[in-house]
């Protein structure tokens, strides 16, 4: 009776998000739900340049973040060549005009950055009122709507070698940072209306793994707000471990152990699971199924695992039973979310960063070269569409007002139908 009553407050809660996010803009990292979703209709399967084109962008500076859109804005950040000059960029949804581009931080020192990484590439999150832009250790801003500086934070110091990539994140009144260097690893939650630290919880198990054998501490990715009976908890993926937290204290709920560093996917939830992309060793990452709980997860909490073509970047995208992944270097996977199993494996082609969404029943895997293979959400594999543009394409697509928006390295696309070129 239990386990059934679960099911229908889980259903309820589903039911009452999708309606909540029918109509929301794409405010944060993996837009309205954090795992890549969005039921807009009308949005285009075939483009080019200059076909189902609106407007194409030039965006000042250099950056990987992900647009974010409420309202008639769009805001990503950037930075000059040196990674000393870091902004807040602001551009018009309905016209591309920009709007703002507000220098944020001047760091005297950039610090270190992967050769595929830039100075510039945590995705900002937005409340409608204000934008908050994160770029790693340099600093913490926040903006009003109109490219005011409201408060700075830079007092976290800890050592990203590749550079900044984990974005923040909104839930309440907190701004959640995941600051994992290789010296420091820890979770801070900032009130959002000042900038000051509300509670900082280190990374739990580092320190004894690290004493069974030399291993390099930083990770890189997002985490996820998800309420298990009833409660928010924080989940994010770490070196060596998964975790979840309690988000009025930074306490620790559970975890789970896994071998490896440098995690860089967003979790997602689903089927009563999170799903949680760890490693089995280094440069060799994992999806893990996972059944919440408390303390250490117990081997049966694990219900599945699964270790071939999963990404170092690209977040995997959840559809139903149905769990999507694309591999750094082109391949695409669909398996079972409720056993592992494969139901298909087909080569994309080109070099995967950004983390693939999901409109209406197709999934858009869009690849560094500006191809975007469109597929079917299916267990059969079927390709839909598949687009060309010009540039670099790293970060990943946000979807608002029927239309897709797309950032290169140098321009921001504003893509939607027009005649009959779209489903």
């Amino acid at each position: 009776m239990k386990s059934s009553s679960f099911h229908l407050n889980f259903t309820s809660l589903a039911f009452l998000l999708a309606v909540v996010y029918s109509t929301a803009d794409w405010p944060q990292f993996r837009g309205p739900d954090g795992q890549g979703h969005s039921d807009q209709k009308g949005i285009p399967i075939h483009w080019e340049e200059g076909k189902n084109i609106t407007w194409k962008t030039a965006v000042p500076g250099q950056g990987w973040s992900s647009p974010v859109i409420a309202g008639n804005q769009v805001w990503m950040t950037s930075a000059d060549a040196e990674g000393k000059s870091l902004h807040a960029v602001c551009i018009d949804k309905t016209s591309g005009k920009l709007l703002h581009n507000v220098e944020v931080l001047t760091p005297g020192d950039a610090g270190p950055r992967h050769r595929l990484n830039g100075y510039a590439s945590p995705t900002p999150v937005l409340d409608g009122e204000r934008v908050y832009v994160h770029f790693g250790p340099r600093g913490t801003v926040c903006l009003d709507t109109a490219g005011g500086i409201l408060w700075k934070n830079t007092e976290f110091d800890y050592n990203v070698i590749q550079g900044g990539a984990s974005s923040p994140i909104l839930h309440g009144d907190l701004l959640i940072l995941t600051c994992d260097g290789i010296d420091k690893q820890f979770i801070a939650a900032l009130d959002k209306r000042t900038g000051k630290v509300k509670w900082k919880q280190p990374r739990a198990h580092l320190e004894a793994a690290a004493k069974k054998r030399s291993i390099a501490k930083m990770a890189y990715s997002t985490p996820l707000v998800q309420r298990i009976d009833g409660f928010p908890q924080l989940v994010c993926s770490g070196a060596d471990h998964v975790a979840a937290y309690d988000l009025t204290t930074g306490s620790e709920l559970w975890w789970m152990p896994y071998n490896g560093f440098s995690i860089v996917g967003r979790p997602s939830y689903g089927n009563g699971l999170f799903y949680v992309v760890g490693s089995i060793r280094q440069d060799h990452f994992c999806v893990y199924a996972v059944r919440p709980g408390k303390g250490r997860l117990r081997d049966d909490q694990v219900v599945w695992q699964r270790s071939i073509s999963i990404p170092h970047v690209p977040s995997p995208i959840l559809v139903g039973r149905k769990l999507f992944v694309v591999h750094d270097g082109g391949v695409a996977s669909c398996v079972d979310a409720l056993t592992g199993r494969e139901h298909w494996r087909e080569r994309l082609g080109g070099n995967h960063d950004a983390s693939p969404v999901e409109i209406r029943g197709r999934i858009y895997f869009c690849n560094r070269e500006g191809k975007t293979t469109i597929v079917a959400a299916s267990d059969k594999f079927e390709v839909l569409a598949i687009n060309q543009l010009k540039g670099n394409f790293k970060a990943s697509p946000a979807i608002a007002d029927g239309a897709l928006f797309l950032r290169s390295d140098t321009h921001l696309y504003r893509i939607e139908k027009s005649g009959d070129q779209s489903l």
